[in-house]
Parts: structure tokens; C-alpha cells; sequence
């Protein structure tokens, strides 16, 4: 699955509607007009291109795309009338997590930037009033039926409702826990990479182009070969030792060899606007030898001694010595991005955990494993299998948790339709005439207004 830059709420099953005293009339390209929000042609578009994207060879339906925008709109609409916000670094956070996911599964930032032919620092630009949108509609869902509760004898109830079958199957799943080792980078190859850049740097002094040298020396796939560029840079958009830097240099100025957890920078400020700046960086990254390697590994082995004698607890040596930062809080418990939990299908593990849970049972321990990072830092980790669960079908022994997530979800919607019924009523819609053929599962057109030709 291909990430894609255009995000919809799907919330199926929900409409509302809203009175507003003004009804603005329709221009080309506006599709609809709910209460204060409209509905672009080019929403539709890339809405539709998004879902071809994520599942290649689908076909579309754009009257069901249509109306997912148009209940995304009223979400919109109410919050602004209920004063419901989010914030900005929120937004950010949230743009940050899903990048992190995209390179995940695309590779690599460099992947990512050649497949929407835009820098990660564009790609997030064009994601913000996207994500500023979802997340206002998701709060707004959640001042609707977030107090919603269900008990055990509910969820009895619903799972005993679904034919049998019609049961879902539940994929392989495990949950696992890592501690990750990188090795130490050593005195001399810090300042062999120190001592790299300032003769970078003094070769720019001289006369040579700082994009030149970052696309033949910089070793940061994100931007070395746009010659090192980042535009439009706010503060909380790189780390802080970066920024500490970059936001204190003078216009052209470049800055002495510095470093982050990547390695080590020149950075040079092109423009200035405010607190936003344009920039241009080589990053320089300490070699590791082979024997640091090696002493990586050793020391993740004589861990894993230690806890099969018992001298510590996975957990508790995840605290004390591993590098995933990640995981390590969580005791080396390693987390579903995309799930948000701890369970991981089967395929949606790297290739290397995957092989190395394949060959332990249940509660043990594997052998030191070398691993790469998204960002090709090489290390090892030893890996601890908690639980595996084989295919089946859902049943409430096993799957007693999963089953009340449904059903919950179930309880809230209904929440939702009441809640809808009771705002339709007082709706301002108005359909372009090209959507008035559309099939909705709600009743936008009963008290709305239709485009005219």
C-alpha cells in the first residue's frame, strides 16, 4: 500500500445538517454548500485519487465519495459553531507521526520525496489544512458519543447476533519486545566527520557552492540531492539541536560542525521571513567499523545472558540499556504505529523481526540479530517473543477485546444516527444538479437546496 497525501474522514453512517441564515449560491467548481463549508470539485478529485493510490485497481465510487465530504463538512461546520478547536501543534505532531509511518513503508525519506516529486518539508505543508480538517471532525465526533460506554452483557449480546458464517478472521498476530543496540562512535571517527566538514566549509569560504557540496558529500537522503535545501522552516519542524543553531545564524552565514542524533551538520540560512527560515545543510555521519560492530553485538549478547540467569528482567534491562527509544519506555514492548496498539499482523512486520520471531517460541529470547534503521544505522537487537496468536475465527474467548471494540463502535453509531435526526431538521444543503443522481444513505436532499444549470 502506497501512502497518499489527501485524507478523508469515512464516517459512515453520519450526516447532520445546519440551519444558516445565508445561502450562498454556487460557482463553478463548488459542488455542494454545507452551512459554511463547500465542497470543491478538486476535493473530490484527490479524494478519489487518494483511494486509487492506497488500493490500486479499485473503482471508485464518487457518489460515496461525495458523501463522505459532505459529513466531513458538517462535522467542520458544527465544530466552528460549537467552538470546537484543535490546535497547531497538534496538527503537527499528528503530520509528523504519519510521515514517520509513510517512510516506513515506502523506505526511506528520499523514497518518499522522489515518489511526490516534493521535499518532506512540502509534503507536510500540503498535509496540514488536510490533517487540520480530520482532526477537528474527529473532535467533534468525540464531543458527540466520546462518553459512550458498553458492558459485557452488550457485547455478548452483538457478537452473538453475527451469523455464524459471517464471524470474522482474525490473521496471525504477535506482540514482541526488543532491546536495540547501537554501537558506540568513537573519538576518532567523530572528529574524522568534524574535521570532513570543515574542510566542506572552508572549500564554500573559498569559493566553491554549498549546493555542490552538499549533493556530492551530504549523507541526508532527505535533501542532498536538492543541494541540501529546506524551505519554510518553523521552529518544532527538525530536532533541537538542529534548531538551536539554525535559528541564531546570521543570513548567509555558516555554521561551525555541530551535532544531532544524525550526526554531524553545517547549516548556512539563506532567507529569512520572521521565524521562518530557508536554509541549506550537509550532514556528515561518523563511520562505524566493522569491530565497533562486533562490539555492539557482544554486548546485546551478554544482555540476553543476564536475563536468562535471571540477573534482570527483559523489561527492566529494555530501561537500562537499550537505544530504541521507541520502545525502551515501554520496557521494550514494541508499539503498532498504525494500530496504535501492541499486536502486530504478521505481514506488517520488518523482514528481520519477522524471521526472528519465525524461530522462537513463546517467552523466549533470540540471539543478537543485526538490524538497519530507516535512516541505514546499522546495529543488533535481541528480540522477545510475548504472544503469538495462529489465524482464526473471532470468538470471544480469545478475542473478547477486539469483539467489544466492534461493538462499542456499533453502540456509538447508533449515538450518531440519533443525533443526526434530531439535526436534520434544521439543515441548509445545496447539491450541484450533477449529484442529484446519487444514491445517499442519508437524507441530504429532503430539505435542501439543488444548484440550478
Amino acid at each position: 500500500m502506497k501512502p497518499t497525501l489527501k485524507f478523508y474522514l469515512i464516517l459512515a453512517g453520519l450526516s447532520l445538517n445546519l440551519a444558516v441564515s445565508a445561502q450562498p449560491k454556487l460557482v463553478d467548481g463548488v459542488l455542494a454548500v454545507v452551512g459554511k463549508e463547500i465542497v470543491l470539485k478538486s476535493d473530490l478529485d484527490q479524494t478519489a485519487e487518494a483511494q486509487i493510490r492506497q488500493n490500486p485497481g479499485i473503482k471508485v465510487n464518487n457518489c460515496q465519495v461525495f458523501e463522505d465530504l459532505l459529513m466531513e463538512k458538517l462535522l467542520l461546520h458544527q465544530a466552528a459553531l460549537d467552538s470546537v478547536e484543535v490546535g497547531e501543534e497538534e496538527v503537527q505532531a499528528n503530520i509528523d507521526r504519519r510521515i514517520a509511518v509513510f517512510i516506513q513503508q515506502i523506505g526511506s525519506e528520499a523514497k518518499l520525496e522522489q515518489y511526490y516529486g516534493k521535499s518532506i518539508l512540502e509534503i507536510k505543508e500540503e498535509m496540514a489544512p488536510l490533517i487540520q480538517n480530520q482532526l477537528t471532525a474527529q473532535r467533534m465526533l468525540q464531543e458527540i458519543n466520546g462518553d459512550v460506554e458498553i458492558t459485557p452483557s452488550e457485547v455478548r449480546e452483538f457478537y452473538e447476533s453475527i451469523p455464524k458464517d459471517s464471524l470474522p478472521l482474525i490473521n496471525a498476530e504477535v506482540e514482541y519486545a526488543e532491546i536495540a543496540i547501537f554501537p558506540e562512535i568513537t573519538d576518532q571517527a567523530k572528529q574524522e566527520a568534524i574535521d570532513k566538514l570543515k574542510e566542506i566549509k572552508d572549500r564554500i569560504e573559498n569559493g566553491s557552492s554549498f549546493s555542490t557540496m552538499a549533493v556530492l558529500y551530504s549523507e541526508d537522503p532527505g535533501s542532498s540531492r536538492n543541494g541540501g535545501e529546506y524551505k519554510g522552516i518553523k521552529r518544532g519542524q527538525f530536532v533541537k539541536e538542529f534548531e538551536a543553531v539554525a535559528f541564531n545564524l546570521k543570513l548567509n552565514e555558516i555554521s561551525e560542525p555541530f551535532r544531532t542524533e544524525y550526526g554531524y551538520h553545517i547549516v548556512q540560512i539563506q532567507k529569512k521571513i520572521g521565524q521562518e527560515l530557508d536554509l541549506r545543510h550537509i550532514l556528515i555521519k561518523p563511520k562505524i567499523s566493522g569491530e565497533d560492530l562486533e562490539k555492539a553485538r557482544s554486548k546485546a549478547d551478554s544482555i540476553r545472558t543476564l536475563i536468562l540467569n535471571s540477573k534482570i528482567s527483559f523489561e527492566d534491562a529494555a530501561q537500562k540499556f537499550s537505544d530504541s527509544e521507541d520502545s525502551r519506555l515501554n520496557g521494550g514492548r514494541v508499539m503498532n504505529q498504525q494500530t496504535g496498539d501492541s499486536r502486530w499482523e504478521t505481514g506488517q512486520l520488518d523482514k528481520t523481526v519477522f524471521y526472528t520471531l519465525e524461530g522462537i517460541e513463546e517467552g523466549t529470547i533470540s540471539e543478537p540479530v543485526l538490524f538497519r534503521t530507516r535512516d541505514e544505522k546499522e546495529g543488533y537487537k535481541i528480540v522477545k517473543l510475548i504472544d503469538r496468536s495462529e489465524a482464526h475465527i473471532a470468538d470471544m474467548a480469545t478475542d473478547y477485546q477486539r469483539i467489544k471494540q466492534v461493538a462499542l463502535a456499533k453502540k456509538k453509531q447508533e449515538v450518531l444516527e440519533e443525533w443526526v435526526n434530531d439535526k436534520i431538521l434544521d439543515t441548509y444543503v445545496r447539491v450541484n444538479n450533477d449529484y442529484l443522481q446519487c444514491t445517499f444513505e442519508r437524507q441530504w436532499l429532503n430539505n435542501s437546496s439543488y444548484a440550478e444549470q
